[in-house]
């Protein structure tokens, strides 16, 4: 049993099923009874979908009223006429709640090439009103295509003026690379925010988090994430340790859903975790990190739980860590050390294998060279993800 995800005060969200899909809700909403400021952060995919061009056109905002998301259509690559359906779907809505079609944000997933079924979706904007409600559960539901689960979190955060709520919601499981990919994000909030504060926030987090997921490699044409604060609580940001706090809600929310959308990568059986640390820059131990969660070979030597840490030197090599800093790498498995101040380290390798059993592994490369660290996250690769990706359409 899923358990009740609480919205922030004053919004309302609802995932029905149009009938564009057979078995599970395929049309999501989130409104709020406020204008909120808004902001996202897109996919830098050059063939962006409609929803993307439209969407991102509006942002940043001080004026916006809804999202809404309709699963399994991409609306990708669909030309002018993709365009004009956007534009048609948004505009409906816009009329059945009486909200101007620039208040409305959109974001659609699914097949791309494939327009959206507006003989279905339209006709079933009208019944969105009656589904709303107080939890984010059936949005999170209705944004699904791959994901075998869905995926929500929530959090109070307690400022200086009293308590402020932030929670999110996600999709994602297959295409997840680094700059995004066929994932959404929508992360709420009833705070006082500053547009400007938001937008540069959200972008920041995206860097530290969902940027910092993949599961193939793959980057796709629709990924967004959205942030919403529509200023319910009134309670405003008052000092810098209101900021920090803020900011450090805001990032919980989305490390959750971008590690839930590792963990739910298609045909997923493990977790990884990889940590990067002492580097010389940011751009370096990222780039380490997200090139270890990118390797085939890692992700394969980790569904079959072989400590092959030689790939794992590989991989650094190949994200440019320069050759003297690997005398005095370090690097662990699950806690354990296999290579140490530059040279081969001897560990008990069927204890290391049975640690590799376990649903979340964790790798450690520490550089030594350095302040700066990054974390990654990534799953492994499994003959399930290959049977999904051939039966897909």
């Amino acid at each position: 049993m899923i358990p009740k995800i609480d919205l922030p005060q004053g919004f309302q969200a609802a995932g029905i099923n149009s009938g564009v899909r057979r078995y599970r809700p395929d049309l999501g909403l989130i409104v709020s009874d406020r204008p909120c400021v808004a902001a996202g952060s897109f996919t830098t995919n050059s063939l962006r979908a409609a929803p993307v061009q439209y969407s991102q056109s509006l942002l940043p905002s001080n004026d916006i009223r809804a999202i809404i998301v309709n699963s399994g259509q991409a609306n990708a690559a669909t030309g002018a006429e993709g365009i004009e359906d956007n534009l048609r779907l948004v505009s409906k809505l816009g009329e059945v709640f009486k909200f101007d079609s620039k208040q409305v944000l959109i974001a659609s997933t699914g097949v791309i090439g494939v327009r959206m079924a507006l003989d279905i979706l339209i006709p079933a904007l009208p019944t969105l009103p009656r589904a709303l409600g107080d939890s984010i559960n059936q949005f999170g539901l209705s944004i699904m295509t791959t994901d075998l689960v869905p995926k929500f979190t929530r959090h109070e955060i307690e400022l200086s003026q009293g308590k402020i709520v932030i929670c999110g919601a996600a999709k994602g499981s297959g295409m997840i690379h680094p700059n995004m990919a066929t994932m959404l994000g929508f992360v709420l909030m009833d705070a006082v925010v500053d547009k400007n504060w938001l937008d540069e926030t959200l972008r920041s987090i995206v860097d530290e988090t969902f940027n910092m997921i993949s599961v193939d490699g793959e980057t796709s044409t629709n990924d967004c994430v959205m942030a919403l604060a529509n200023g319910a609580s009134g309670v405003k940001v008052q000092n810098a340790r209101d900021e920090e706090v803020l900011r450090a809600g805001f990032k919980k929310v989305c490390e959750e859903l971008a590690i839930s959308i590792a963990r739910d990568g298609e045909g997923a059986t493990k977790l990884i975790t990889v940590k990067v640390s002492g580097g010389n820059s940011v751009q370096e131990v990222r780039q380490a990190a997200r090139l270890i969660t990118t390797s085939p070979l890692i992700k394969s030597a980790v569904h079959g739980e072989d400590p092959n840490w030689g790939r794992i030197l590989a991989r650094l090599g190949q994200s440019g860590i320069r050759s003297e800093l690997f005398l005095k790498l370090n690097v662990k498995l699950q806690g354990i050390p296999v290579f140490e101040n530059g040279k081969p380290k001897a560990f008990d390798r069927p204890f290391v294998r049975a640690l590799l059993r376990s649903e979340n592994i964790l790798i450690e490369c520490e550089l030594n060279a350095g302040h700066f660290n990054a974390t990654a996250w990534g799953c492994d690769l499994t003959k399930r993800y290959v049977e999904i990706n051939t039966e897909y359409t």
